[in-house]
């Protein structure tokens, strides 16, 4: 009786760590920039914070770089401009959907819904 118990502990084991694993791999790929949280992504559009607070600061080469690489996916750039730490780091959104403009980016995407503004 006692290796019965075992096995069917082992069998639930088993099946709680594949339920673990297909979960991880499911959440994994469904957010606004892929695999990559929203969070951690704004972290790459610290060079753009003076621009983000001022629409008549310059925007640094750099921030421009990440834009437009972020820019490929609307509604990850937009989620990034939207997100907690963002807002934690003092970003005026309304600012912030100017810069793919201010950077001369050819192939932004113009007229996108991001919450309550409109890529200009």
């Amino acid at each position: 009786m006692e290796v019965s118990v075992k096995k069917y502990v082992c069998v639930f084991c088993l099946l709680v760590v594949v339920g673990v694993i297909a979960g991880v791999q499911s959440v994994e790929g469904a957010g606004e920039c892929g695999r990559v949280p929203v969070d951690r992504m704004a972290l790459k559009l610290a060079p753009c914070a003076s621009a983000t607070q001022d629409p008549r600061a310059k925007v640094p080469a750099s921030c421009c770089a990440e834009v437009q690489k972020m820019g490929r996916n609307p509604r990850c750039l937009c989620a990034v401009m939207l997100s907690n730490t963002a807002k934690s780091a003092g970003v005026k959104p309304a600012i912030a959907i100017t810069i793919p403009k201010r950077c001369n980016i050819a192939n932004r995407p113009v007229g996108y819904k991001c919450g309550g503004y409109t890529l200009p």
